[in-house]
């Protein structure tokens, strides 16, 4: 039989699904359900701008509701989790660290963050560094005074930093905790005393073999260009990779309407395929998404299933920012529907809305206006910043998102 067709609204359905975010969670969220989650997404991407929430932390409440962000940094002093270098700086679920040390030990191919010629120039310092750690215990690079004055910017790092993350990125040293989301180094022999790679390591085809399958199973639905990115394996030919995967039953041949590529669909998510061709599956969620979530942090991809062409403007310099330093891409039943601009003034309990942009086409009707204004109350609330002060709306927006049981303002009086 020919391959199943699929509009795009159901190939959205089913990749919401396989990333948690087709309906809101039945309960309350539970320490465990972070791991869950992870493991669902299989990498959770790290970045510590906190303007809104610090991304990791952002992206599991899109996923859990309000739930504790120490639940997450227990999974990681737990051993749960270990960080390391995939999509880019990721939190990864602990069984699958063997698909990543390669890349430890064989850096060549991770560009800037290649160690090798640090570690080469600096030996001795490297040295002494290590033996502090065997000996003295784990390390922050905070724990390293300046001895040339202060930086001068985000790479602008002391020789104690530069030793610490070539030595994190060769797989020498290991982030062990995080304390006050600083990395605390300490030996990869401590972190993972069950690690041999003589009996552990996977051959580099198997991983890689594994780690395109995860990149499936987490996006739900895939096309041979989208598939490379998720673990950052690069740009290469993934049609026969994908196709033997379907030939062996793990993946299901799709068409989806407007792309003329393969198309994949996991089969774990079979049923959620039947679904969506049955016209029964419904997204009745709302999410203000981090500009670092799986969803959107490909822009082919993002462009390709849900027509919206995200950048991430926090790295572009203000004068040439479209929409705002921070925004938020707003999920609503299924659909990226706009960009919230927005900031957390967490002393004053403030959760500012900056500027909401609708996408073209999208009318701000009273539904959408609701769904909006619940979903800002709720994250605003998990924040700890429960008054909205509202600043540039589309029309028809306002009276949804300022109900007065919530103490919403229509100006920051703290500026």
């Amino acid at each position: 039989m020919p391959p199943t067709t699929l509009s795009s609204a159901m190939a959205r359905l089913i990749h919401l699904e396989a990333q948690g975010l087709l309906t809101a969670p039945r309960r309350k969220a539970r320490p465990a359900d972070v791991l869950t989650a992870i493991r669902r997404m299989a990498l959770l991407q790290i970045d510590s701008i906190n303007v809104v929430a610090r991304s990791p932390y952002l992206v599991l409440f899109s996923r859990l509701g309000p739930y504790s962000p120490s639940w997450l940094d227990d999974c990681l002093a737990k051993g749960d989790v270990y960080e390391y270098w995939a999509h880019e700086a990721c939190f990864i679920p602990r069984q699958d660290y063997g698909l990543l040390r390669h890349r430890m030990l064989d850096p060549v191919g991770m560009g800037w963050k290649d160690p090798s010629h640090w570690l080469d120039t600096h030996h001795a310092e490297v040295a002494a560094l290590l033996d502090h750690i065997r000996d003295n215990g784990p390390v922050r690079a905070a724990d390293f005074e300046r001895k040339d004055g202060k930086g001068g910017g985000w790479w602008d790092w002391k020789p104690e930093k530069k030793h610490l993350e070539a030595l994190f990125s060769s797989g020498r040293l290991m982030v062990s905790r995080r304390q006050h989301f600083q990395r605390v180094y300490d030996l990869a022999e401590r972190v993972r005393p069950d690690w041999d790679d003589a009996h552990h390591l996977p051959a580099p085809g198997e991983a890689r073999s594994r780690m395109i399958e995860n990149s499936c199973r987490a996006l739900g639905i895939v096309t041979p260009r989208w598939v490379g990115d998720y673990y950052r394996l690069g740009r290469g030919e993934y049609k026969t990779a994908l196709h033997a995967l379907a030939d062996a039953g793990t993946l299901v041949p799709v068409r989806m309407e407007g792309l003329d590529d393969d198309a994949f669909v996991h089969h774990d998510l079979h049923h959620t395929l039947e679904r969506a061709v049955s016209g029964t599956l419904r997204s009745s969620v709302t999410r203000m998404l981090s500009p670092f979530d799986p969803v959107v942090w490909d822009r082919l991809r993002a462009r390709e299933l849900f027509d919206f062409d995200y950048r991430i403007e926090c790295y572009t310099p203000a004068e040439k920012r479209r929409f705002g330093y921070f925004v938020l891409p707003i999920l609503n039943r299924g659909r990226l529907v706009g960009r919230l601009d927005a900031k957390a003034h967490r002393a004053q309990g403030v959760f500012e809305i900056k500027a909401l942009y609708l996408e073209t086409g999208v009318r701000p009707s009273a539904r959408l206006g609701r769904d909006i204004g619940r979903a800002l109350h709720e994250l605003a609330a998990w924040h700890g910043t429960p008054r909205l002060a509202l600043g540039d709306l589309p029309d028809g927006l306002a009276p949804h998102l300022a109900g007065e049981e919530h103490d919403n303002e229509h100006a920051l009086a703290e500026r």
